[in-house]
């Protein structure tokens, strides 16, 4: 098997190779190819992930040309960032100097990440149509994955995945409070991207997913699983009220005001982190290159400060809560993504939550919605779990930031600016057509050189 990774510079890409090297004989995979269009970047953080895989039973090839990468290809994951940190830090710059949440894949940041992020993934997308091995999936790191899929179904390509790993944040969560491995996990999730509720966790489910011991919504009124997780970041009302377990991203809809005013207190925003981190640690690579244990000591020491930063806004200074990982708890993204490869790959089923068209699973939204819903997948593709009816609470926001999706698509589709500004007036984070002008051309001049003009 060949599995191609685009953006395979990026600093994401060496934290799948543990998994890669683990799951490797069982996909039968003898070709990994790392495409990035910055040849220095995909050296230092190629040869990191060559040095890392040891003698595992498959090659790391690098490469600045996608055709070379994807030809050929099984399974592809675009994990990229056009634009770069620099793009997400001028987002947030420009957010802020209109009173906005400044969130790369939430609301008017979001927006400004995926103008730039879905015209080169589309491209990438109808490359891999015309030269990968036929049937080839597409799975999509890249942020706002809901989004970024919802265009390029829209677009008509079919075969893409939109992957993030909060989807499955409750399955985690309860797997680390509990101490059991993930596997006997199973949750029931839905909503959108990075918008999505958790109603049902089940441990030790009949194979066919009935049946299991319920532990919702027990361990939601457990002040000490609470305290254990992200949902401490949420106010008790708002869980009482819910009975639901959050996607933590979320709090920036639930909690929107105390969460800007912390973020404009601080004198760095998180893609300046972020900008700061990655330019740190290339350096650090390019001092150490040849040296295996160094290479990977500076690459686990800024990911880990990175990590212990996220969100920090909303625990007060806290470090970011980690319990001790059980099984294949720390896969995150990897797990996500090669557990369905696998799936297809080897005829297997495989439960996770994906972001996909919604064909009846939800009742009130489209069929070719892109929600993020609990999936089964195997070797004749995916299929999204149906849940029916939600809370009407929770079904209007979904409804009102799909029509953000649905606008925000064809707005970059069309390179409409008339689009943009009524998507982003949608947006319940911004709610006003004046401001909502302002940010459009604010983010087209930013990024004229990668986005042009529109009209």
């Amino acid at each position: 098997m060949k599995l191609a990774i685009i953006g395979g510079g990026g600093v994401r890409t060496p934290r799948l190779m543990p998994s890669l090297v683990k799951r490797a004989a069982r996909l039968g995979l003898r070709e990994l190819w790392l495409m990035d269009n910055d040849a220095e970047k995909l050296n230092l953080i190629g040869g990191l992930c060559q040095q890392m895989i040891g003698d595992a039973p498959f090659e790391i090839r690098l490469t600045t040309d996608a055709r070379e990468a994807i030809s050929g290809a099984q399974h592809v994951i675009t994990s990229i960032r056009p634009g770069l940190e620099q793009g997400r830090a001028t987002d947030e710059r420009v957010c802020f100097s209109h009173g906005v949440l400044g969130q790369e894949t939430t609301g008017a940041a979001g927006f400004a990440m995926a103008m730039r992020s879905v015209p080169a993934i589309l491209d990438y997308a109808r490359m891999v149509n015309q030269i990968g091995a036929p049937s080839a999936w597409i799975y999509n790191f890249t942020n706002p994955a809901g989004l970024v899929a919802q265009a390029l179904h829209d677009a008509g390509v079919e075969r893409i995945i939109g992957i993030c790993d909060s989807a499955n944040g409750a399955q985690h969560a309860v797997s680390r409070f509990l101490g059991i491995p993930l596997q006997r996990v199973r949750h029931t999730v839905y909503g959108l991207n990075h918008l999505s509720w958790t109603n049902s966790v089940r441990v030790d489910p009949n194979p066919d997913g009935s049946g299991g011991e319920e532990v919702f919504p027990a361990l939601l009124s457990d002040e000490r699983f609470r305290q254990a997780t992200h949902m401490k970041m949420f106010a008790p009302g708002l869980i009482e009220w819910h009975k639901t377990f959050f996607n933590e991203y979320l709090h920036y809809f639930y909690h929107r005001d105390e969460v800007l005013a912390a973020l404009l207190q601080k004198t760095e925003t998180r893609g300046e982190e972020t900008l700061r981190l990655t330019h740190s640690l290339l350096d650090r690579l390019r001092s150490v290159q040849g040296d295996a244990e160094a290479s990977l000591a500076a690459y686990r020491d800024v990911m880990e400060v990175r990590s212990r930063s996220y969100m920090a806004h909303a625990r007060g200074g806290e470090d970011r809560v980690k319990m001790a990982p059980i099984g294949d708890d720390e896969e995150g993204y990897a797990a996500v993504a090669l557990g369905c490869v696998e799936a297809i790959q080897n005829h297997v089923s495989h439960y996770t939550g994906l972001n996909v068209p919604n064909q009846g699973a939800i009742d009130g939204m489209a069929e070719d919605d892109v929600i993020e819903i609990g999936c089964h997948i195997d070797e004749t593709g995916i299929r999204p779990e149906r849940v029916g009816t939600i809370p009407p609470d929770q079904l209007l926001l979904m409804q009102t930031v799909k029509r953000y999706e649905r606008l925000a698509s064809q707005a970059i589709l069309q390179r409409d600016r008339g689009l943009a500004v009524q998507a982003l007036t949608t947006h319940p984070l911004i709610g006003s057509y004046p401001l909502a002008e302002k940010l459009v051309d604010a983010f087209l001049a930013a990024h004229h050189d990668l986005v042009g003009d529109w009209h």
